[in-house]
Parts: structure tokens; sequence; C-alpha cells
């Protein structure tokens, strides 16, 4: 929509996209908890239903994805402004639905990028500790994040066993590295096959 379209108000919500980088990620997660609070503005309409959303794991797939989404936005946005509106236009001449042409013109070029996208958004969602530390509320064998149990294991003199979480993140965030670069590399020689 951000690429495609002309509104009132795009140059708002293309900004709105990237809040999350300058947002300091305390700030979001008392946001995000205030929002979703069974009192507060959303958490509201889904507390008669019997949905909690804040101090849940649902709260934190919201936090995750609210930091993640302007990785995978900015990482697409730049594929899809390249992409011509002649390959559709094409794809329409020659019989093909919208459904046809998103899924056999369109969406094949962003298969890295979105891939990329997620990959740097799964990445930042390892390490997160701010956004949400709020909304998980922290409750034992529920909604506890790692980052959170190091600080827990620190504040406890376990150093072993603090070291021990640092170490597993450690090397997943290696391998997530690891992935990254090579989605790039595969990005970049389906992008120019020569």
């Amino acid at each position: 929509m951000l690429v495609r379209y002309r509104f009132f108000g795009r140059r708002f919500v293309d900004a709105l996209v990237d809040l999350p980088f300058a947002l300091p990620t305390a700030v979001a997660g008392i946001a995000l908890t205030t929002l979703y609070a069974p009192n507060g503005w959303i958490g509201r309409w889904f507390e008669p239903l019997g949905i909690k959303i804040a101090f849940t794991p649902i709260g934190i797939w919201i936090a995750l994805t609210f930091i993640g989404l302007p990785f995978v936005v900015r990482t697409v946005q730049p594929v899809l402004e390249d992409l011509d509106a002649e390959l559709e236009e094409a794809a329409a001449s020659l019989g093909a639905n919208r459904w046809q042409t998103f899924w056999r013109v369109i969406l094949p070029p962003l298969y890295p990028p979105l891939i990329t996208g997620f990959a740097l958004a799964f990445a930042r969602a390892v390490g997160e500790y701010g956004s949400v530390v709020f909304i998980s509320g922290n409750m034992p064998m529920k909604t506890e994040i790692t980052p959170l149990l190091i600080m827990t294991k620190l504040e406890q003199y376990d150093y072993a066993g603090a070291t021990a979480l640092a170490v597993v993140m450690l090397v997943l965030s290696f391998f997530l590295l690891l992935t990254i670069n090579v989605l790039q590399w595969w990005g970049s020689r389906y992008q120019n096959p020569n």
C-alpha cells in the first residue's frame, strides 16, 4: 500500500512504520501494556470475550511484532518500488487474475527480502527486553523471556546459570547472523542473475 497507492497521510503512515526504531523499548512496553491491559483502549474490547492479551503469550507476540515490523517493511519496500507495474499489466493481459498475478509475478521476487526481513525481526526479538518485560508480566513457566531470566540469575548471583543462558543466546545470534548473510547473498543472486 505504501508503494503502490497515493493517499492522504501516506508520509505519516510511512514515518509511523519507523516508530519502533526511534521509541525507547521500555516506553513501547509500557504503551503496549496500557493499550492491551483488560481496562486499556484495546484490551477492554477483548475482555468481555474472555480474551486476555496483556500478561499472556499473545501480548508477547504483539510486542515482538511491533518491534519487528519495520525490519520486514523496510526490506520489502525497495523491492516493490523497483518491481515494474508493467509486469502486472502483462500478466493481466495474458489472462491472469489478481491472485495469480500476486502468486506468480509479485511474490517470487519478494521471497529473499521477506525472509531477510523476518530473520532480522527474529534476531531483534531474541534479545528484546524493554518492550516485552512489561507486557509479559514475567509469570514463571508461562511468560518468562530469556533476557529477563538472565537478569534474574544475575540478581541471584547465579553467574553460571546466567552465563549458560547468555552462551545459548550468543550461539543463536551468530547462527541468525550467518543465516541473514546467506539470505542476502541468495537474494542478490536472485535479483542479479548475471
